[in-house]
């Protein structure tokens, strides 16, 4: 039983989509900290600059209270250009071939046949009970272009 779990998750990690979202959450965690620390190293003093220099700059304070305006301004400003990179690398590329293959410019990922389909069903259950993938044979195919000849 334990084996059966082991093999299930394996078989999740291994699965294309799992891979690739860890590669994205891993590729977008480091784009933000460069993002991050574009907006605190340059971004943050200038702000501060504007807001009047020295310690206080991009802050406000009323009776005690810290109003840090050029923080909120940093994040704001770090949002912003993370969006916009996102929009601009990944989702405006993806529309763009999306848009193509509708008008049929580029084509899709083929699905498998029938056939295709049924010959992995088969191997399946052919490891399932412990036997070899079935070899390919050429009984019943056309001699010229190799399709299955259907019977009459």
């Amino acid at each position: 039983m334990l084996t059966n779990v082991v093999r299930g998750f394996k078989d999740f990690l291994l699965r294309g989509n799992v891979v690739e979202l860890a590669v994205a959450v891993v590729i977008g965690a480091a784009f933000t900290a460069v993002v991050t620390a574009f907006t605190t190293s340059f971004l943050q003093p200038l702000i501060g600059l504007v807001g009047g220099g020295g310690k206080n700059g991009g802050e406000w304070v009323v009776d005690g209270q810290h109003f840090t305006w050029g923080r909120f301004l940093n994040a704001l400003i770090t949002f912003v250009l993370t969006a916009a990179v996102i929009y601009f690398v990944v989702v405006l590329p993806l529309k763009i071939v999306m848009e193509r293959r509708k008008r049929g410019e580029e084509a899709g990922p083929v699905a498998p046949t029938q056939l295709e389909l049924l010959a992995e069903i088969r191997d399946l259950l052919r490891a399932q009970q412990g036997l070899e993938p079935h070899e390919v044979e050429d009984v019943g195919r056309h001699a010229h272009t190799g399709e299955f000849q259907r019977p009459v």
